[in-house]
């Protein structure tokens, strides 16, 4: 079937066709740069780096934008309890944000503007809608005026009398008090390097003005897909929109896809953000912290496998119960490796490539074919990750039944081998096309020149000397200590392998 998005502006699925054909424009709201990441600022670009990479196989030419917050009140303040520049604290964050990318797999975005090295792009927006009569200026600062915008509220469903109390300093006199900032007016004690000279004196931009001009500064006055969490719908995104569409009379993006937001599953809920037990539950989520303890691929299997749509359930049982899930796949890469001597990472041709044609087993062949066309069915209606990893699932079962049936590990047929490696090797290049299994997983115990596995297969060869002596008390002992270290024996026909989780 073709393509079909959900549009958060008509709530409702639609075929998707680009503004300009073959070419797809892609904004994603960023992160603030004021605090360390956590796992639900990742949760986006996870998104829409797996977005972005369907759309490329299905042959588009695509530029993604994910901007940074780079002049933000929250910047301010957090500069001055540090006792540090907004500027030094934002590139600190900025490293440590982009860190974390690279190690998720985040490898598709383009360009990545700060807000700070868009300011005469922001201010010729701002003068425009001044000119236009939809904004005005008061005291210093610049408001946008709602009711000039017949159509305010369309994406948020929301009246405007539900604008108040939104982020926007407000020390100057609106006229209406849905009225938003686009210009805040310097004060005394703010710092200088946050005061930027404008036709209205020395100040800064608002939030909301700052995505449109970074937006329409890359993309263009109309472009396809604007995304962000659904708790940028309001006030965020319908500000967007209002004052871009004032500024140019055209739609500003023709789709908006706003993923579900990250629920933090403690043990104790807490009352707000404030509360110490968040912040510490907050700290031990933050990205550094977690990529320290999870492999990055793990993090955004964990992320793909909700739709993007649905909230996100966070805690370290829903972690632990996808790395299972994550190691199917590892499991049967391995299990391949062993029976081919070739790694299925090596050969995995593109999914559009001659689909299947080193197969020549019909029964997996067929198999192949089959959960390709789910993976492609899923990715069609609204980029559904999670049905296309259950496709891969049912892929990777299809493949170990034909280990077993036909008996490949005590001996069968070279030619039912390399039926195997290929089925694999189409199941990871599949994988890739959401940003999984670009490569082998990291071993997570450290080589020590051999030392840990020699004295690993001895445990083994202990354990399969009890076994033969009818000792299987003793043998299980061994199974569960290693067990409680987060080592996993498997018991194949060919041997008995070790993994450490």
């Amino acid at each position: 079937m073709a393509l079909i998005v959900y549009n958060t502006l008509t709530r409702k699925k639609e075929p998707f066709e680009p503004v300009t054909p073959g070419r797809v424009g892609i904004y994603l709201c960023g992160p603030t740069v004021y605090k360390p990441s956590h796992i639900g600022h990742a949760v986006g670009p996870i998104i829409f780096d797996a977005i972005k990479r369907y759309l490329v196989h299905c042959g588009y030419k695509v530029t993604w934008v994910v901007n940074i917050t780079d002049v933000d009140d929250k910047l301010i303040v957090e500069a001055a309890k540090q006792n540090t520049t907004t500027m030094k604290l934002a590139e600190k964050v900025t490293r440590d944000y982009l860190a974390a990318m690279a190690t998720l797999h985040v490898d598709g975005i383009d360009i990545m503007p700060k807000a700070s090295e868009h300011i005469a792009d922001i201010i010729a927006i701002i003068q425009r809608l001044v000119d236009r009569g939809a904004a005005y200026p008061s005291n210093g600062d610049v408001y946008f005026d709602v009711t000039k915008d017949a159509d305010y509220g369309k994406l948020s469903n929301r009246r405007l009398d539900d604008q108040e109390g939104q982020r926007d300093l407000q020390s100057g006199e609106k006229r209406n008090p849905g009225d938003f900032a686009l210009w805040k007016a310097a004060k005394h004690e703010e710092p200088e390097e946050v005061k930027f000279d404008s036709p209205w004196g020395k100040g800064r931009p608002g939030w909301h003005i700052e995505c449109s001009a970074m937006a329409m500064r890359y993309l263009g006055e109309t472009f396809d897909i604007h995304g962000g969490g659904l708790d940028l719908v309001f006030p965020h995104h319908e500000n967007e929109v209002a004052q871009s569409e004032s500024a140019t009379d055209k739609p500003f993006a023709k789709y908006w896809l706003h993923n579900g937001l990250t629920r933090f599953n403690t043990k104790k809920v807490a009352k707000s953000d404030a509360d110490p037990e968040m912040q510490a539950a907050l700290v031990k989520m933050t990205l550094h912290n977690l990529l320290a303890v999870y492999p990055g691929e793990l993090i955004r299997f964990f992320v793909l496998s909700t739709h993007y749509r649905r909230p996100i359930e966070y805690s370290e049982a829903e972690i632990e119960s996808k790395r299972k899930g994550l190691d199917t796949f590892y499991r049967l890469f391995e299990r391949v490796e062993r029976l081919c001597g070739q790694t299925p990472y090596i050969d995995a041709p593109p999914p559009k490539a001659s689909a299947g044609a080193e197969i020549q087993s019909r029964i997996l062949l067929s198999a192949r074919e089959q959960h390709a066309a789910a993976f492609t069915q899923s990715m069609d209606d609204d980029f559904n990750t999670a049905g296309a990893i259950a496709a891969l699932f049912e892929l990777a079962t299809a493949i170990n039944r034909f280990i077993e049936e036909q008996k490949l590990e005590s001996g069968g047929g070279d030619a039912g081998k390399q039926d195997a490696h290929w089925a694999t090797a189409h199941l990871v290049g599949l994988g890739r096309l959401i940003g999984l299994f670009l490569e082998p997983p990291s071993k997570r115990i450290a080589a020590d020149d051999g030392v840990a596995d020699k004295a690993m297969k001895v445990l083994i060869q202990v354990r399969q000397h009890l076994r033969k002596k009818k000792d299987f008390e003793s043998a299980d002992l061994i199974r569960n200590l290693l067990s409680e270290q987060k080592i996993t024996l498997e018991d194949r026909p060919d041997g008995t392998l070790w993994r450490a989780e």
